[in-house]
């Protein structure tokens, strides 16, 4: 055995464990209803000054955002559904963001890796998660909420965020939410950008050629149209302190309208097959803890 074997066996060894299979995390993470959300947690990240300057700084965002688009989700995805490989993409995250530091817009010096400021990239997904899901799917009970919460320390484990950096109980995480929401956020240029409804995007230069050369002609009329989509449902399903702490405007006939766009989707989407509901990696994961089952029963 090598040298680069005996590490990852040891790396093995001591990888903590993603969210288990059938957990409320395994049924919401690969759901095409999070691609929905993801949106409203990016901007809540990038609303902290330091990984607003993070972003701004060292994120190609601008010049590639359908492939930074791809490589998130996929990671994301593994968090949840990659097995061993999920604490491996903790660890190539970490090694990504290492070098990544500079100024603030207040003249503040940040790291990507401190911990207080990857701890709240990582934090947002939960209240994201629990306010998206109440609109796009059904409101969680308290004891999913729970175990949403519990499996969502789990990711943090697989990010390589030490338990003293997060909350570990619900009745703790809210406090510090609202510390950060209170003390931290603001909009910045990253938020004005991911909330614009005028900027320029490249075309979508992912799926299949005839369907990239078809956007290719059709951009400029589906352009403004996707931008303002992106911008209802960014602000739509952030949490509404979240949205006031940044300074996000939002009406009540917008709520009235995200609404009736929440019963749609609540309709249509648990009735689709399993290939069109989910994501890739979801859908092997599941398919495979689903074999599994069926061996450990025969």
């Amino acid at each position: 055995m090598t040298s680069s074997d005996t590490a990852s066996a040891a790396h093995r060894a001591t990888d903590p464990a993603p969210p288990p299979p059938g957990g409320v995390l395994w049924s919401v993470a690969g759901d095409v209803r999070a691609l929905l959300m993801l949106p409203a947690a990016l901007t809540m990240q990038v609303a902290h000054p330091a990984v607003g300057a993070g972003v701004d700084d060292h994120s190609v965002f601008r010049t590639d955002p359908w492939g930074r688009g791809e490589r998130s989700l996929r990671s994301l995805q593994l968090w949840v559904y990659g097995g061993e490989a999920a604490a491996e993409e903790g660890r190539r995250l970490r090694r990504l963001h290492r070098d990544i530091q500079g100024t603030d817009a207040h003249g503040r010096a940040y790291h990507a890796l401190t911990p207080a400021y990857y701890s709240w990239v990582h934090a947002t997904g939960f209240p994201v998660y629990r306010h998206g899901l109440g609109i796009l799917a059904r409101p969680l009970t308290e004891a999913q909420e729970r175990q949403l919460y519990a499996e969502w320390l789990r990711v943090g484990r697989i990010l390589g965020i030490h338990d003293r950096d997060m909350p570990q109980t619900i009745e703790d995480f809210w406090p510090y939410y609202r510390r950060v929401l209170d003390e931290e956020l603001e909009v910045n240029a990253v938020v004005r950008e991911l909330i614009a409804t005028d900027v320029t995007m490249p075309v979508p230069d992912r799926g299949p050629r005839t369907l990239r050369l078809l956007l290719r002609l059709l951009w400029p009329v589906i352009l403004p149209r996707f931008l303002k989509l992106r911008a209802f449902l960014t602000v739509g399903l952030m949490p509404p302190e979240a949205r006031a702490a940044i300074g996000l405007e939002w009406t009540d006939a917008q709520e009235r309208t995200l609404r009736r766009f929440g019963r749609v989707v609540r309709a249509v989407v648990p009735v689709l097959p399993e290939r069109l509901r989910y994501l890739p990696l979801a859908r092997r994961a599941r398919r495979e803890a689903r074999r599994a089952r069926r061996t450990r029963t025969a």
